[in-house]
This record gives structure tokens, sequence and C-alpha cells, in this order.
């Protein structure tokens, strides 16, 4: 089986070098540079599993490959992502939001808006951690925000909300190229709505803040809550829309309620994930930006649609 190792670094602080593909490709079995996606910031390396190895779908046997290449390159901030080499550009995109594809957790801005940021943010990253289950995570921090006028929202966007440095460009260039993008978050419609447009995702799905008649939030959320399971469904629904097969898929995430979504996928990444998720992740991207998703796919840097 024809596999690829994807060395990747941040385009910021090129750390990829000859000598340390060099070094990797003598390790991998029937290992061969297949050429620089980005010089000094990302290459490929393909090799062979005969058919008595397990198969690099399988998250185990990722990791250990992913800890005895990290053996060879020490500890450079350097990606690494194994895979097939076949059907490597995805065809559809699926994304989490929150600390995802932008910088922060809406849910905890709106409340550092409101004073009680503090509060909401240790209920936020004990679900992230798995430590509690998200859906009465949700309605707890929601039932915190009871009374704040809804357009704190639209504030809290423009004041305190940024996008995560290649998010545009991995979805501009992936429906450059036919893929279907969809941004799937455990927030807001308040907020995935203006985020998703802001980034150029084709669709969105997250949960409904309700409100009362004065505009002002009821500290209570649309039912049923979107949740991992959601986020699980909502990837599958995609592909039988198009009609896809898993490995055509990419899913993107940080946390906890990730898991399914990212386990249920071709490529599934854990993006600074948390532990939970860099658990069940065949894929962690630490010091790359987004576009080390571009990069994972194969595409060269000239290939890039910048939108940013």
């Amino acid at each position: 089986m024809l596999c690829v190792a994807t060395l990747i670094s941040h385009a910021d602080r090129p750390t990829v070098t000859e000598a340390m593909a060099r070094e990797v490709t003598r390790y991998l079995p029937f290992g061969r540079a297949g050429g620089w996606l980005a010089p000094a910031v990302a290459i490929d390396i393909t090799f062979v599993l005969d058919g008595a190895e397990p198969s690099p779908t399988d998250v185990l046997v990722v990791k250990d490959l992913d800890a005895k290449i990290r053996d060879v390159i020490g500890a450079q901030p350097v990606d690494i992502v194994i895979q097939k080499a076949e059907r490597r550009r995805k065809k559809l995109l699926v994304a989490d939001m929150d600390s995802t594809m932008i910088g922060q957790e809406c849910i905890d801005e709106l409340a550092d808006y409101a004073g009680l940021k503090r509060r909401v943010s240790e209920i936020t990253e004990r679900a992230m951690r798995g430590e509690i289950a998200f859906e009465p995570a949700l309605r707890q921090r929601v039932a915190l925000l009871k009374g704040l006028p809804a357009t704190a929202i639209d504030e809290v966007i423009a004041e305190r909300i940024r996008l995560t440095p290649g998010g545009p460009t991995l979805v501009a260039t992936m429906r450059a190229n036919g893929a279907h993008s969809c941004l799937v978050s455990g927030g807001f419609t308040a907020f995935t709505s203006k985020i998703a447009a802001m980034i150029g995702f084709d669709e969105d799905r997250a949960n409904t803040l309700l409100c009362d008649a004065n505009g002002r939030l009821t500290g209570k959320v649309a039912e049923p809550v979107l949740g991992r399971q959601a986020k699980l469904d909502m990837l599958t629904a995609l592909r039988q829309r198009y009609q896809l097969a898993r490995d055509e898929t990419l899913a993107i995430g940080d946390g906890a309620n990730d898991v399914a979504m990212i386990k249920a996928a071709g490529l599934g990444v854990a993006f600074r994930g948390k532990p939970a998720l860099r658990e069940a992740a065949a894929v962690c991207i630490d010091h790359g930006d987004l576009t080390a998703l571009l990069y994972a796919q194969g595409y060269r840097h000239e290939e890039f649609v910048n939108s940013e």
C-alpha cells in the first residue's frame, strides 16, 4: 500500500530541512522524497506498507509511526500527517468553530461581556476536556447569560472574535477544487451564520439561543442541543447527500465533543486539541496554521487560493 508522510511547519517559522527529510526517508520502508509542497515549510515522503501490515487508517498504527518519526526529527516544531496516498484531496470539509476556525470560545467571550467569564470558562474547559457531558454544560452556561441583550453578540463578534490564520485560505482552496464545506458548532447560530460567511463556508449548523420579546436572552437554548452526536450526524448526512466515501472527507476540531466526528472522517484532525481528542485523532496539528490541512491533502503553496 502506497502511503505518504507529510512534514509540516508554520510558514512564519519554517523548520523542515533537506537533512530532516532525508533522515525520515531513510527510516520509512521504501521511503522516497515526493517533493516540496512549500520550501522549508512542507514536504511529502512516500513509503510502502506491504499487504501484511495494518492500514495507515488505523489510529494506533498512525500514532506508532508518528512517534517513531519524531524519534528521528527530535523536538523540532513540525507536524506529521500520515495517510494513504490515494484520495488525499478531500471533497467534504466539516469543521468545528470555537478554538478551531476562530481563536476564541464564543460563549466565553459573551460571558466576559456580561462579567461572567470566569464562571462560564470553567464549565467550558471541563466540557472540552470531556470531564462533563457537553449538553448539560451548555445549558448551565447559557442559563448564566439570562437577561443579556442579543445585540451584545454583534459587538462580541466585531470586537473580540478573530479568525484562525489559514482558515479562509483552507476553505477557499478546497471550494475552488470542488469540495463542500460546513461549519458545525456546539455554539450558536447567531455566531456561526456570520463567521461562516466571513470564512467562506457553504453552510453552518449550530444551536439557537432563545430571546424574549424585548430582545434579551432567556437563559435557554432551543432543544435538542447540538453536541457530539449531532456533529457526527451532520458529517454522515453530508456524505450521503454528496455520495462520498469516508476517505473523501475531512473533519477538524479541538475538543471532546468533536471525537465522534473526527473518528468517522477519512482524515480526522485535532487542531491544538484537548487531551481527549488528541487520543482519538490520527492527526494532530500543533505547530502549523490551518493551511497545514492543505499541505496534508497534497496541495502545493502555489495552488492556494488566498482570501486572507
